[in-house]
Formats: C-alpha cells, sequence, structure tokens
C-alpha cells in the first residue's frame, strides 16, 4: 500500500476568534534549550547562508544560530562567542576529525552551550557513537541531533541522548537528494510523526516556501524551525555579492554538493543564485510579524496557542 503524505503547500490553517487588540500584543519568544530566544526560525547552518558574522548579528539579535561544521576552529569559534558575552553554538560530524574537534575544546575548558550534530541521515551507528560520546564527555552541552525523517529515528536519537532532534531529508530547495537516491519525505508528515514519537523538542529543518509555512510548522509540533534560502542572499548572510548582467546575486549551495566538498564525490546537493537582498532586519521585522498575525488567527497570544489549530487539507 502507497501512503499519501503532505507538504507545508498542501494544508492551511483554520482561523479561530482573535482575543487580543492588536497583533503586536502577541509574542513569538520561545525558550529552547537553556535560552530563551525572540523567534522560533534560524538560518540552515550551511556554508553559503552563514558565517561567523552571521552566527554574531544573530546572536546580538537575540535569535538562535548554529554555525556550519565545514573548515571551522571550534575553539577559536566558541572562545571568541563566549568572550564577546554570546552563546556558542557549533556543528559536528560523525567522523575522526570531529574527535579531535571536542579534544581541543576539552582541552582549552571550553564547552560550548550548543552542538549540532549534522549529518545527512543521524539514524546510523556512528551517530549513535558520537551522540554518545558528545553527552559523556560535554553533558552540559544542549546536543542536537539530525537529521530524521521518521518515528522510529527520533525515538532512537532520544534513546542515545539528544536533547533535541532536526526532522527533515531532502526538503531543501538546493537539495537533490530525491532526485539522486528516490529518498525523501514532506515536512507536516515527517514533523508530526516526529514529534508524536518523541518528548524533546523537534526543529523543522527544510521545505520553506512561504512565511506562514513557519506557523504550520509550529502547529504540527515543532519547537524551532530551521530554514536555508529563506535567509541566504542578504548583506548579513555568508558569501559574496555576484553581478551578472547588471544583475547582483548571492550563491547558495547545498552542503552535499561539490561547491561545499570542493570534490564532485557522493553529491546531493546543488547551487543556485539567489537574487541579493540588501540587509536583513527588515526580513527578521517581516518574519517576527507575521507569525504574531499567525498567532492572533490562532486565538491566542502566544506561540502556544498554534497547539490548538486545525489543519485542512487542500485538494488540488
Amino acid at each position: 500500500m502507497i501512503k499519501t503524505e503532505l507538504n507545508y503547500g498542501d494544508v492551511y490553517l483554520v482561523p479561530k476568534k482573535t482575543m487580543v487588540d492588536s497583533r503586536k500584543d502577541c509574542s513569538t519568544r520561545v525558550q529552547f534549550g537553556p535560552r530563551e530566544f525572540v523567534m522560533p526560525v534560524y538560518p540552515s547552518n550551511m556554508k553559503s547562508v552563514v558565517s561567523a558574522e552571521t552566527c554574531e548579528f544573530f546572536a546580538r539579535q537575540g535569535w538562535f544560530y548554529t554555525m556550519h561544521r565545514f573548515n571551522v576552529d571550534a575553539v577559536a569559534f566558541t572562545r571568541d562567542m563566549q568572550a564577546k558575552g554570546l552563546f556558542a553554538s557549533i556543528s559536528v560530524g560523525v567522523n575522526e576529525d570531529t574527535i579531535e574537534q571536542l579534544e581541543a575544546l576539552k582541552a582549552a575548558g571550553l564547552q560550548p552551550e550548543y552542538m549540532t550534530l549534522d549529518i545527512a541521515n543521524a539514524w546510523c551507528v556512528k551517530a549513535e557513537r558520537m551522540i554518545k560520546h558528545i553527552k559523556q564527555h560535554f553533558p552540559n552541552t544542549f546536543l542536537i541531533g539530525g537529521n530524521v525523517a521518521t518515528a522510529e529515528a527520533a525515538r532512537d536519537l532520544e534513546s542515545w541522548g539528544c536533547d533535541a532532534i532536526k526532522a527533515g531529508i531532502a526538503g531543501g530547495r538546493v537539495c537533490i537528494t530525491k532526485n539522486k537516491t528516490g529518498f525523501h519525505r514532506p515536512m507536516i508528515s515527517t514533523v508530526r510523526d516526529c514529534v508524536g514519537a518523541v518528548t524533546i523538542p523537534v526543529i523543522a529543518d527544510g521545505g520553506i516556501v512561504e512565511h506562514g509555512d513557519i506557523a504550520k510548522a509550529l502547529v504540527c509540533g515543532a519547537t524551532m524551525i530551521m530554514a536555508g534560502s529563506l535567509f541566504a542572499g542578504y548583506d548579513e548572510s555568508a558569501g559574496d555579492i555576484v553581478e551578472i548582467n547588471g544583475k547582483h546575486y548571492k550563491e547558495y549551495f547545498g552542503s552535499a554538493s561539490q561547491f561545499n566538498k570542493g570534490a564532485y564525490v557522493n553529491v546531493e546537493g546543488k547551487k543556485i543564485l539567489v537574487e541579493y537582498k540588501g540587509s536583513i532586519p527588515k526580513l527578521l521585522r517581516e518574519l517576527q510579524e507575521d507569525l504574531q498575525s499567525s498567532i492572533s488567527y490562532a486565538g491566542g497570544s502566544t506561540l502556544s496557542a498554534l497547539r490548538e489549530v486545525e489543519m485542512i487539507q487542500v485538494y488540488r
């Protein structure tokens, strides 16, 4: 039997009676691990989206971030962020170089507040070993594990020691895993399954096209949302501005692309050019205003109101 599953574009949310005088009265703040953040959405930990400067900018704005793991000195990054009175959030892999990074952090007496184990399919024996290693040596670090796409995988990552999981495989705009391998699950179904299987926070990673998709992910039970292309193309985003025929763009490429790997080996990502969009504060303000509107339509004044919203499927 073939199952029917849903993506963000396949559903809409049913409005309730608005109980606030103004949408501005709605709070978008979210508790995630040891800290509270302004919004439940943050940029993908991709080399073409975030740099050290991007991470510092988001941290200073009260937003969550995660630095990517590619050719990053975790010791220098963690020390620099914490010396500035900001939190450190880094990404790690599952190979020997990660063990070396972790040993260097311990030797330096550093402990990042957040750590993301970041691999294509975290439902694997190497991830299990690394998660247990991290929790043994960095017990006070909030550990995010990902990515996964099923309830069973989510339960395993929670049992291995993750404090949160990242749900979503092959949903990103520059991910071609579904084209190259045939494997993918739509995000509404993925997030709902993973949320229903665990007691820890779930991050919905990938597939955000419209701002309203953030609210849909929250209705599915996600605590946080990670988005790549949404945050690409700005002054504060990683990458240089490229001019083509008088128009300005920024490169945006997947972590499994040859442009990130440096070689055409096991490629499951591509590169695109996104329109240069200027400075990012306007986007951050608009995202917050749109989510405040979503909360008001949900009949509440905080993000918790979205947990009680009815979702309907749209037949096209």
